[in-house]
């Protein structure tokens, strides 16, 4: 045994495992089979411009413990999120708040907004909401849904909203106040200089392979460390054996602009269906950058199928059972530890993921 753990990924959760490992003097082999760390989080460099190639990653938190733990590794600036959404010709604040309201009705106080949304919510005629097309006319009545949620959700997850489960839409924040901060945390930023840097700074110290798959590696390598610590695919480590769980998929568009700001904006989401891709994001307006030119990435949602790259697990009761039955592979495996979005088949904001890689190490000591 060359290494007490080999990190299988090189992404957020592996790189914090690996950090925490080796403050703690465990030797550590950190791989992946990308040709560079940081996972879904890695930052490309175009035009002085750190590129979020795998879709944006905004960090935000209310664990205090979690924003001081990353600010060991960057600064982190004051970005707010605020996206905005189109639809057709007209122009929409996200997320739902009076700014929003107020372009839709032409209303101007919350009582308003409030009487507009109780009388559609009315009008719906929802008891208990048994699909997400119902939990949002529930929410948000049928105006903010028909030009502002169906389409969008529809593209991202290639499903009639009838046919999606209702929690889905119960992460989306309503607000009655003229506010466009997306998130409700404390804390919020991007890292300056990007997140690269900050996985970098993670692995100082410890040996990383890229361009590395671990089922060859460990067919070649059988006992190269005591234990795995697995941040991939659940099913893929079992061989798909019991069939593939399912994840959508996203295909991006990177242009460099020869323009010196496209849209004004970091996130602007496409709300109709008819335009095929969900949102432009315009990465300099992350770190409030300057360059002469632009780089945007028109992100295009897509079904997953094995051999493609996954991004979000499709919970729904079907895939939630397969999961479990997985899970008791995974439980009976004695050395070794599924994590990450991946490894456990869940969305993760990135402060749970660093939260979730935390107490793992606490847990393993």
């Amino acid at each position: 045994m060359k290494y007490d753990y080999l990190i299988v990924g090189a992404g957020l959760y592996g790189a914090v495992m690996a950090h925490e490992l080796h403050k703690r003097g465990k030797s550590c082999l950190v791989i992946d089979r990308r040709n560079h760390i940081a996972g879904n989080i890695y930052c490309e460099d175009m035009e002085g411009i750190h590129v979020h190639k795998y879709g944006a990653h905004i960090f935000h938190t209310s664990n205090r413990q979690v924003w001081d733990y990353m600010n060991q590794f960057a600064e982190f600036n004051h970005y707010i999120n605020s996206p905005v959404a189109v639809y057709k010709d007209e122009l929409y604040n996200l997320p739902f708040n009076m700014n929003t309201f107020s372009r839709m009705w032409g209303i101007r106080t919350p009582k308003e907004a409030r009487d507009m949304i109780a009388k559609q919510v009315q009008e719906a005629g929802i008891g208990e909401p048994g699909n997400l097309e119902e939990q949002c006319l529930s929410l948000v009545g049928r105006d903010v849904f028909e030009k502002l949620v169906k389409g969008y959700t529809e593209k991202q997850w290639g499903r009639d909203c009838r046919d999606l489960p209702a929690f889905i839409i119960r992460r989306l924040p309503v607000r009655f106040t003229y506010d466009n901060n997306y998130f409700n945390d404390r804390y919020q930023g991007i890292p300056i200089g990007g997140y690269t840097a900050v996985v970098e700074r993670m692995l100082e110290g410890i040996e990383v392979r890229t361009n590395t798959d671990y089922f060859a590696y460990k067919k070649e390598h059988p006992d190269i460390a005591k234990k795995i610590i697995f941040t991939g695919m659940i099913d893929e480590y079992f061989g798909y054996r019991l069939g593939a769980l399912q994840y959508r998929s996203v295909r991006f568009e990177t242009e460099v602009l020869d323009c010196d700001n496209y849209q004004g904006n970091a996130v602007v989401n496409y709300t109709e269906k008819e335009v095929p891709f969900t949102r432009i994001i315009e990465h300099k307006h992350f770190e409030f950058g300057t360059q002469e030119k632009t780089v945007i990435s028109r992100e295009y949602s897509s079904e997953w199928k094995v051999g493609m790259e996954p991004y979000y697990p499709v919970n729904d009761a079907k895939n939630s059972r397969l999961y479990e039955e997985y899970k008791k592979l995974a439980e009976a495996e004695g050395n070794v530890i599924f994590g990450g979005r991946l490894g456990n088949y869940q969305y993760y904001d990135m402060d749970k993921v660093v939260e979730a890689a935390l107490q793992k190490v606490r847990e393993i000591g």
